[in-house]
């Protein structure tokens, strides 16, 4: 099959179709890890978003079920140098995703970091004209903004789990705006239950769990479009611990009266260096996000614990005297390295502070 990729600023790839043999459209972004693809492919954060792998092989040791994220594809399209094996490709076909391959991704990727993401189209099909080229052109710069979507009702549940492990030391209700399985794992993990409930849910309907702490997990999207989340999160300010992961930073910050913004090309992958002020260790972490704080609007009861090495933005905060903190980068990682995956321990810690 033919693919081609077209972006807003009128830039054309063609390049080989596998997948589904269809036309989406999205914010092209790209990641920077080396394994990992499936995790990334299921990952809630990328909804909205076609994702380019800057690794240039991508499909050479499978895919397998266990290494999901959620319960299928969440990115809307996949672009990648070389596909090799057949189960990626079935993997997208499964899940009526397109991708496209033999296109020069360095270039991309080189374009994306001087330029900013871009809004894009991807089709796959047969005999791509010119003329369809012009058409799909026009509608990718007609296309909405990745900030006037509404994208994480798309991915959050819609019932509430209750993921029950025998002898529990803790208990999570975990706000769910599109949240990464391994992050629900990891708590498991550690004892901790998780009771998983929709992104809306409001904040009596959450004390009613009697939790020991309050987790707002990652997503997509512009967290500035989630007010009523922020509202509840505010409504539980003094009344329970509470801790975020990646997009539940940013609401936490929104909630005490932070503002956030959109970056040029985000972070996304599994080499992100962050220190941490107060011990001044550095680790390397797994991110995926498109948007930050802004330290310089953060309240004086709110101090930043993380920054990022590479650009100096927020990686987290932590209040000065109640029991929350929440980082923007992925301690649970999948993909990426394993080095913070202690901050679980200290989120399950915050029940002594109850």
């Amino acid at each position: 099959m033919e693919a081609v990729l077209i972006l807003e600023d009128g830039t054309v790839f063609r390049g080989k179709g596998f997948g589904a043999e269809k036309e989406i459209f999205g914010e092209l972004v790209f990641t920077t890890v080396m394994t990992g693809y499936v995790e990334v492919l299921t990952d809630p954060s990328y909804k909205g978003q076609v994702v380019m792998m800057t690794y240039p092989l991508e499909g050479n040791y499978g895919v397998k079920k266990d290494w999901f994220e959620s319960d299928g594809i969440k990115a809307e399209g996949f672009v990648v140098r070389e596909l090799t094996g057949k189960e990626l490709d079935d993997l997208l076909k499964e899940y009526d995703v397109p991708g496209i391959q033999d296109i020069d991704t360095r270039f991309l990727t080189r374009k994306i970091r001087d330029k900013g993401v871009v809004k894009c189209c991807l089709k796959v099909g047969e005999r791509i004209g010119n003329d369809e080229i012009e058409d799909l052109l026009e509608r990718v710069k007609k296309y909405k903004d990745i900030s006037d979507i509404d994208l994480v009702p798309m991915v959050s549940t819609r019932d509430v789990v209750v993921h029950k492990i025998p002898n529990a030391r803790a208990r999570c209700v975990l706000l769910d705006c599109g949240v990464k399985m391994n992050i629900i794992r990891c708590l498991l993990n550690r004892g901790c239950e998780v009771i998983q409930v929709p992104y809306n849910t409001s904040y009596d309907e959450i004390l009613n769990y009697n939790p020991d702490f309050v987790l707002i997990s990652n997503g997509p999207g512009d967290p500035a479009r989630l007010k009523e989340v922020i509202r509840n999160i505010k409504n539980l300010i003094g009344v329970v611990p509470i801790t975020g992961i990646c997009l539940g930073n940013q609401l936490i910050s929104l909630a005490f009266g932070g503002k956030t913004y959109k970056m040029k090309f985000g972070h996304r992958g599994g080499n992100q260096p962050v220190k941490d002020l107060e011990t001044e260790k550095v680790y390397i972490t797994s991110q995926n996000h498109g948007f930050a704080v802004d330290e310089n609007t953060l309240p004086n009861d709110l101090e930043v614990s993380f920054i990022n090495l590479n650009d100096r933005t927020v990686e987290g905060i932590k209040h000065k005297n109640l029991p929350i903190f929440s980082v923007q980068f992925h301690p649970e990682a999948r993909p990426g390295p394993h080095d913070t995956m202690f901050l679980f321990d200290e989120m399950i810690k915050l029940k002594d502070r109850k």
